[in-house]
């Protein structure tokens, strides 16, 4: 309660120069009266409006509070209110009841990640969209498709980063939650589109900017590769190399699919937007937030998270761990942006081998076991 209540009153009251959220407040406002929400000058580095009509229109109640202090305030106050919320419902959907030690060290330690923290000193909508993600598994999992395919449909509106998951319905056939999902942008986007002044400036201004790569605050490999000038050919085998393992680790966890639905979604949801995250243009670090779900099936018997270089990938890109120096200023800086990149890469890796080698040593039709826990037959092997 303290940490959550220190992340409020003092981490997002003082604020940081980035700030995500006067500029979605200032472009609702425009919508509301009527003036073109894109009219931002595009090839400055300061935080811009980057998102479409549908999610604009989706956004409006942040707009209805002129006062901008205040509707930040009590946009804090909700991305708090949803990681919370957030961590409740995966404490229950992995069995665990709120009353036992899960929650409250969940919480605690969500709160001291800089996920967390830099949701709520920014300002972004983080918070909420971890809310929306987790009710997806929620729902999905207790059969409400519909309702599961308009939860993932929501967040894609927002940041259309989630829409890799509709792959997750689709190899299991479920129609109903992937048509939710592709309906829901779709149909924001139809309405919104004759209400938002200037829609068209997001296809012929926005999204072009978004195509581009920024080599500042942008942990992707793309990133990575524009700040370090790296060579087209070693970026290009450098991609194939990581999406490829997440290709593999996606097909491999296929067969728990059946038998354990839950460490199945949790996991693959994670890899695939891991990959999202450091594969796609912009890659930022508190983005990680969106792999708590993978990161509590360490609860079950079965998880990536039952190994260390797991757990060495999550301090990578979830501590709030300043490497400025002054004895080594350029180390520190790139340090400091590229861990997650490192944090990133070394998941997808992990998660790939573990599920081969559970595939190779169980079989597909059985439960594996963890990669550091010998069957009792090979133990009484010399």
């Amino acid at each position: 309660m303290v940490l959550v209540l220190h992340g409020i009153l003092v981490l997002a009251a003082n604020g940081s120069v980035t700030d995500d959220f006067s500029t979605v407040h200032a472009a609702i406002r425009r919508f509301l009266t009527g003036t073109p929400v894109y009219n931002e000058a595009y090839h400055h580095v300061d935080p811009h409006y980057l998102y479409n009509p549908g999610a604009t229109l989706l956004l409006t109640p942040l707009g209805l509070i002129p006062d901008a202090s205040l509707a930040r305030g009590l946009f804090v106050l909700a991305n708090a209110a949803a990681i919370v919320a957030a961590l409740a419902l995966l404490t229950r959907l992995f069995g665990h009841r709120l009353s036992s030690a899960v929650f409250p060290v969940s919480v605690a330690v969500a709160f001291m990640t800089e996920s967390v923290r830099n949701t709520l000193v920014f300002s972004n909508i983080n918070g909420i969209l971890l809310l929306v993600f987790v009710g997806f598994l929620w729902l999905w999992l207790h059969d409400r498709r519909w309702l599961a395919g308009l939860a993932l449909g929501l967040a894609i509106v927002v940041k259309p980063m989630f829409t890799p998951l509709i792959l997750l319905p689709l190899v299991r056939l479920d129609w109903r939650t992937v048509l939710g999902a592709v309906a829901v942008p779709v149909v924001t986007n139809a309405i919104a589109w004759p209400l938002v002044p200037g829609a068209g400036d997001y296809l012929s201004v926005v999204a072009p900017y978004l195509s581009q790569t920024r080599d500042y605050a942008n942990s992707s490999l793309a990133g990575f590769a524009v700040y370090f000038d790296m060579p087209g050919a070693l970026h290009a085998a450098a991609w194939l190399v990581l999406a490829a393992l997440v290709g593999v680790g996606v097909l491999a966890l296929l067969p728990w699919r059946i038998t354990d639905p839950l460490f199945w979604l949790t996991t693959s949801s994670g890899l695939l937007l891991t990959g999202v995250f450091l594969l796609s243009s912009l890659g930022q670090q508190y983005y990680s937030m969106m792999l708590y779900p993978m990161i509590f099936t360490l609860l079950l018997r079965t998880s990536v998270f039952h190994h260390a270089p797991a757990w060495l990938a999550a301090f990578l890109f979830l501590a709030p761990v300043s490497w400025l120096s002054d004895v080594w200023p350029n180390l520190g800086r790139w340090l400091s942006t590229f861990t997650a990149t490192a944090g990133w890469a070394m998941l997808i890796a992990v998660t790939a081998t573990a599920t081969v080698v559970w595939l190779r040593r169980e079989g597909i039709s059985r439960e594996p076991v963890a990669l550091n826990r010998k069957t009792a037959s090979e133990r009484s092997t010399p």
